[in-house]
């Protein structure tokens, strides 16, 4: 077979989750060779949150899905498949992670220290939307109820585990910001005075509160302040961790001021304090129903624990691919498929640094397309996968419709059409539906995204005397016109790259 790149023959797809491991495949590669498969087609097998069963939920793309099996479980399964010279086309998500649980470090990350977060810029955060109380926070619109209603039923609790506090509402689990450990442990140490004065682990405590007082702040965003953070916010945990296996008297007064500031329900001014804790973090709690129209970082579409990622970003992009490309660079993946290609920024640029680094580790030509690529996009009706794309075709899509054709008796359309009516009672124009579900999902869904493009079309308008009387709500309704109207999903328009005729034909038309 050709080394480069690794063309399949015939691929089966294989739904790897906690019911089908890495063990469960490799019993039956002898039985898929036997069919004449020559190649896995795997869906993503990356750390996702727990209990996925689809596996696009990455939280970790550097680690094996641990309910899939582990690093020795698919070596086996790539020995044998190799062992029957077949291939494994990985599905592979670079656009979004999955943020709902602790799972995913980069995220807790954020939470944690917000703009000073080594991870600030690897998700696509607006820190500075237009609501003043959002600067420099994310909006987290989780809860069940108004943010008010929820604190004052105490489903709102801190806890203390290895030194370090947390905010939990149910199963979800936010950190505590380092600098605010200082608010629950200063009068803790006023406390324990009255009881311990003169004990020398007064002392180590003391001094662990100083050196959260000296933290940076975070919106303190130089890389030498943030590497500092990063430092000694984790030396601060554990410090006092040891402090409280050390000092049993230690860990009982954290007990006892976390249940003092927990609040007592009907009493409305006992969760002042829980409140102005749960204020000066780098996240919003708030209630779910505000996302559409407050949210502050990129989703995949309108799922708010999906959140998107800059992979446009040379940093994010190494860091994301690098368990991936030690395993191409094993031999243990052939090919991949990307995931929903046109999220990204710069489809033709992300695509090219793939067969870049595969030209780099195999020492191949330039202009080579050495590794298998597919991307899932959905073309339309006389649309064409574009030509500069390094690349070997798409998942299918366009096939599948030609093959329904193939099944279905087109003698049948106008007494199924009539049917149809009949039974809806009612009798529309295809195009004129698509536009009314577009603005609905625009208004009900994506208000967030459309406001954004609406904002950024008022800084550019204000720059121009004939078109700075506009308003943003006028701006706002021409954003979601030209949306609703527009004929394919995007174009591929880059300000450093010379606009190509299709592009130019969509937006003509």
């Amino acid at each position: 077979m050709s080394e480069h790149p690794h063309i399949p023959t015939a691929t089966y797809r294989l739904q790897f989750n906690r019911r089908f491991t890495f063990r469960d495949a490799e019993e039956i590669v002898g039985y898929l060779h036997d069919l004449g498969i020559g190649d896995v087609y795997a869906s993503p097998f990356f750390q996702a949150r727990a209990g996925s069963m689809h596996g696009y939920d990455i939280c970790d793309h550097n680690q094996l899905n641990s309910a899939v099996g582990s690093r020795a479980d698919f070596d086996a399964l790539s020995a044998a498949l190799q062992s029957c010279q077949m291939g494994l086309v990985a599905d592979f998500v670079p656009n979004h992670m999955g943020i709902g649980e602790t799972l995913n470090g980069w995220w807790m990350d954020v939470l944690e220290n917000g703009p000073s977060s080594a991870y600030a810029s690897h998700f696509d955060i607006n820190w500075q939307p237009l609501k003043r109380e959002l600067h420099g926070k994310v909006l987290l619109p989780i809860l069940g109820d108004q943010y008010g209603r929820v604190l004052e039923r105490g489903e709102l609790k801190i806890r203390y585990e290895d030194g370090a506090f947390t905010l939990n509402y149910y199963e979800n689990v936010f950190p505590i910001a380092p600098r605010s450990y200082g608010r629950i442990l200063s009068g803790m140490v006023a406390r324990l005075e009255r009881n311990y004065l003169g004990e020398n682990f007064l002392d180590d405590l003391r001094s662990i509160v100083t050196a959260i007082q000296h933290l940076p702040r975070r919106d303190q965003i130089e890389a030498v302040l943030v590497e500092e953070r990063s430092r000694e916010k984790e030396v601060i945990k554990r410090r006092l961790t040891r402090l409280c296996e050390e000092i049993p008297q230690i860990r009982d007064a954290i007990d006892q001021t976390l249940f003092a500031m927990a609040g007592k329900v009907g009493q409305p001014r006992s969760f002042d304090e829980l409140d102005a804790l749960i204020e000066e973090q780098a996240y919003r709690l708030s209630y779910w129903r505000t996302a559409a129209e407050e949210i502050n970082y990129r989703r995949f579409f309108d799922i708010n624990d999906l959140a998107a990622i800059r992979v446009e970003d040379p940093e994010v992009f190494d860091a994301v691919h690098r368990l991936t490309m030690e395993l191409i660079r094993h031999r243990q993946i052939t090919g991949l498929r990307i995931d929903h290609v046109d999220g990204l920024l710069d489809p033709h640029e992300y695509l090219e640094k793939l067969q870049d680094r595969y030209r780099e580790m195999f020492l191949l030509s330039e202009g080579d397309h050495g590794l298998y690529l597919l991307v899932e996009k959905i073309l339309m009706e006389g649309e064409q996968l574009r030509p500069d794309w390094p690349v070997h075709g798409t998942t299918g899509y366009e096939f599948t419709n030609d093959v329904i054709r193939v099944l279905i008796d087109p003698s049948a359309e106008k007494s199924f059409t009539a049917t149809y009516a009949k039974f809806m009672d009612d009798h529309f124009k295809l195009d004129e539906l698509i536009y009314e579900q577009k603005q609905k999902v625009m208004t009900l869904s994506l208000a967030s995204e459309v406001n954004v493009l609406a904002s950024k079309l008022d800084r550019l308008s204000e720059k121009n005397r004939w078109f700075r009387d506009f308003t943003r709500n006028s701006l706002n309704t021409a954003v979601r016109e030209v949306i609703a109207c527009f004929p394919v999903y995007r174009t591929y328009l880059m300000p450093d790259r010379e606009t190509s005729d299709t592009d130019r034909q969509v937006i003509a038309r």
